[in-house]
């Protein structure tokens, strides 16, 4: 016989791309910064050259619009063996400011989701990335009165959520995330012996993809088709 499931009392919400469109904005940055780069270098080669940047100064300047536009601005200097104009660099900062300034479009379903489960569990954002960015969406949201705390973090690994859960006094019994991330939302919380439900988006930073033989370590891995479907989840499993 099956053991009951755990009981949840708290759960936490990841923020790009579970609540709110994300990944959209820096693909198409990223297009923008291949047509600038064009008469220099063929498209493959900026994309990857661009990619790879990225993950190098992850370590440096961390998640986040400005952290991409640096390495945007580092890539068309490479890529051009300094010959990049001070005008493209600043259509480059230009993107930033488009990106910075871009409307929060929330995902289907994600509000009344959210005002089912208010008043009924303790509900939190984790999101990692640029603190002033990740501050701004959350307060143009007009979701954020649903949450009952919100960290911003650095990186999202097993100890950031251990700590967090701490800080909260929280068990891993009863905390649920959910997240479109496997990397980052999801396997580090099943690390952990907390739950975790994926929330796939359609699109994915590569950096953030975790390859088949890793996932078949995770039988445990649940997954949903989109946000509706949270709280049938919730109603099977027990909760008190």
């Amino acid at each position: 016989m099956t053991k009951p499931a755990a009981p949840i009392v708290r759960i936490a919400f990841d923020a790009d791309d579970t609540l709110w469109r994300n990944e959209d904005i820096f693909a198409h940055a990223q297009d923008e910064f291949i047509r600038l780069l064009l008469p220099y270098q063929n498209e493959d080669f900026i994309r990857s050259h661009l990619a790879e940047m990225q993950i190098h100064n992850l370590a440096h300047f961390g998640y986040g619009i400005k952290g991409f536009t640096l390495s945007m601005i580092e890539t068309a200097i490479e890529l051009t063996e300094g010959r990049v104009t001070g005008s493209e660099i600043h259509q480059i900062i230009q993107l930033a400011k488009i990106m910075l300034a871009s409307p929060v479009e929330l995902l289907e379903h994600v509000e009344s989701v959210l005002s089912q489960l208010k008043g009924n569990y303790q509900l939190m954002v984790i999101t990692k990335g640029d603190l002033l960015d990740q501050e701004s969406k959350l307060a143009r949201s007009g979701i954020v009165d649903y949450f009952d705390d919100i960290e911003i973090v650095s990186d999202k690994k097993a100890s950031t959520y251990q700590q967090i859960l701490q800080r909260y006094q929280c068990s891993a019994e009863n905390f649920l995330m959910v997240g479109n991330s496997l990397k980052s939302d999801i396997l580090p919380v099943l690390d952990i012996g907390a739950r975790a439900l994926h929330i796939s988006y359609h699109t994915t930073w590569a950096h953030e993809e975790v390859s088949d033989d890793i996932l078949g370590q995770y039988p445990q891995l649940t997954q949903l088709d989109d946000m509706s479907q949270l709280i049938p989840w919730l109603s099977r499993v027990s909760l008190r």
